[in-house]
Parts: C-alpha cells; sequence; structure tokens
C-alpha cells in the first residue's frame, strides 16, 4: 500500500497537469473561435464562386480547359495530406493518417504511383517513417493564421505538375468541421476539377426552373481560363480553414476531456489518501492501546 507522503505527491503532480489542460483548453478555445469565423465568412464566397463558375462553364463544355479533362491514362497519383504540428488534440491526426492511408492503399492497388505534399508535421512524419515520396512539405501553416497566398503558391506547383503530365489527378484529404463533436477526414477531388454542378430552382424545391444568367466579358472560355486556378486555390484554401478549426476543436475537447480525468483521479487519490491515514491513525491507537494495557497487566 502506498504510504501517505507518496500519495500526497501524486495528487500534487495531478493538480499541476490538471493546470496545464485547463490552460490549453483556454487557448484552443480562443483560437477556435478566431479560425470559425473566418472559415464561416468564407464559405459564402466559395459557394458562390462555384455556382457562377458552374454557369460559366455548361456554356463552354467539359473540354474547353485542359484542368476539366480528366487523362486518358492514370499513373500517377498525388496526395495533398492535411495535418496538424503539434500533438494533443485526441484521434485527430490518427483518423486525417487513416483515411490517407487507405486512399494510397487503393490506388497503389490499381497500380498507380502515389506522391504526397504534407501539410503539416504529423502527416509527415508518418510519410517519413513509412518512406512514401514526398514531393513537397509546408510546416506551421495548419493552426495559424492561415495567408491565402500559401494556398496560391502550393495550388500553382499543383497545376503546373498536373499540365505537364507530372501528376495525373490529384487529391487533397482534410477535416471537415461540423461542430465541436464531429470533425470526419473528407477525400476531395482537386485535379482534373470535377463537374461543376449548379443548383437550379426545381432542385431547392420550388416550382420554376431558374438559372441566373451572367453577363461575360470579354468570352468564356477566356474567363474560365482566368477562374479555374482559382477554383484551385480557393479549394486548398478551403480545406486549410477546415483543418484548422477542426484542430483547435479537436485539441479543445480534448484537453476538457483530460482536465476531467485529472478530477477523477484527484478524487480517487484524495480517498486512497484518507482510507490511508485513517489507517495509520488506527495503526497508532492500537500501539497506544496495547502499550497501556501492557503497563497495566
Amino acid at each position: 500500500m502506498a504510504t501517505l507522503k507518496e500519495v500526497k505527491t501524486k495528487i500534487s503532480a495531478v493538480k499541476k497537469t490538471k493546470q496545464i489542460t485547463k490552460a490549453m483548453k483556454m487557448v484552443a478555445t480562443s483560437k477556435l473561435r478566431s479560425s470559425q469565423m473566418t472559415m464561416e465568412a468564407f464559405r459564402p464566397y466559395a459557394e458562390k464562386f462555384s455556382e457562377v463558375l458552374g454557369n460559366i462553364a455548361d456554356k463552354t463544355g467539359d473540354e474547353s480547359n485542359p484542368l476539366l479533362t480528366p487523362k486518358e491514362e492514370i499513373v500517377n497519383t498525388h496526395i495533398v495530406l492535411l495535418t496538424s504540428d503539434r500533438g494533443l488534440c485526441g484521434g485527430f491526426n490518427t483518423h486525417l493518417i487513416e483515411k490517407a492511408e487507405a486512399l494510397y492503399e487503393e490506388k497503389i492497388a490499381q497500380g498507380r504511383k502515389v506522391s504526397f505534399t504534407n501539410f503539416g508535421k504529423k502527416g509527415n512524419t508518418w510519410c517519413r517513417k513509412n518512406k512514401l515520396t514526398v514531393d513537397n512539405t509546408y510546416l506551421n501553416i495548419v493552426g495559424s493564421k492561415i495567408s491565402f497566398t500559401t494556398a496560391s503558391k502550393s495550388g500553382d506547383e499543383l497545376i503546373m505538375k498536373f499540365l505537364f503530365g507530372e501528376y495525373d489527378e490529384v487529391f487533397v484529404v482534410y477535416a471537415s468541421y461540423q461542430g465541436m463533436a464531429s470533425q470526419p477526414p473528407v477525400i476531395r477531388q482537386i485535379l482534373p476539377i470535377p463537374v461543376i454542378e449548379t443548383k437550379t430552382e426545381v432542385e431547392k424545391g420550388t416550382a420554376d426552373r431558374y438559372l441566373p444568367e451572367h453577363i461575360i466579358e470579354p468570352s468564356p472560355d477566356e474567363l474560365l481560363n482566368e477562374m479555374l486556378p482559382r477554383n484551385v486555390y480557393i479549394q486548398i484554401y478551403h480545406a486549410l480553414l477546415e483543418t484548422s478549426t477542426s484542430e483547435h476543436a479537436a485539441r479543445m475537447r480534448a484537453m476538457d476531456n483530460a482536465t476531467k480525468a485529472c478530477n477523477d483521479m484527484i478524487d480517487s487519490l484524495t480517498l486512497a489518501y484518507n482510507k490511508a491515514r485513517q489507517a495509520a491513525i488506527t495503526a497508532e491507537l492500537m500501539d497506544i492501546v496495547g502499550g497501556a494495557e501492557a503497563l497495566r497487566g
């Protein structure tokens, strides 16, 4: 049985751990609010951009731009994996890596060569550990203030390699923020750009079929050539915002659970301490009573 001093030392250590987890939860909560506001402000822009782009693509056809045209033979698959740089966020990174690993194994089974671009230290460490091909690594991006320049820079490189035949298809694996309790990993194809569908009023539940008509100058083809690369940037930027918000939510939840576990451990250790102290007091009383009886005899 542990001595009183050992139990007291454990209680002190758990209390210090609780202070750390509580502070980390407060930091994650603060970052979550800021990241969530940025993500929610960007969503309407991304949706409207896709709507306008889909309307223009309908006028030109899917084969009017090489970014819309699937390759006849797919040999090289590229995966953009978004993870965090730091841990202490539960199974957040594990789920993302498992999703990327499943996609990797699927493409390898189809006889394709697979390479990676990593945003985040955790995903990069996994790739290096398993000796996978890593073309680019971006650290200290997810979880911090994300610049659109980062998305456009990485997007430009992906587009150039796709056009020159180094990549035949490109997927991004990221965490989709659906609330505090759910941040499931998602796979999305970004090159070649999938068919962009526009919502009609019929799909929205109204009787009349109506598509907004846009005045296009100078021409649909020229405008599409300008907008399609930006669509890739927006997809990457949107994935970065979603993953960053999801990371803060996962860390906040993990630190909250850790704080609750510390409280449970403190209660358990306090009970053990009281039992040990009571046992020590009882033993001392027995010794006193025994000594007094011996003297009386």
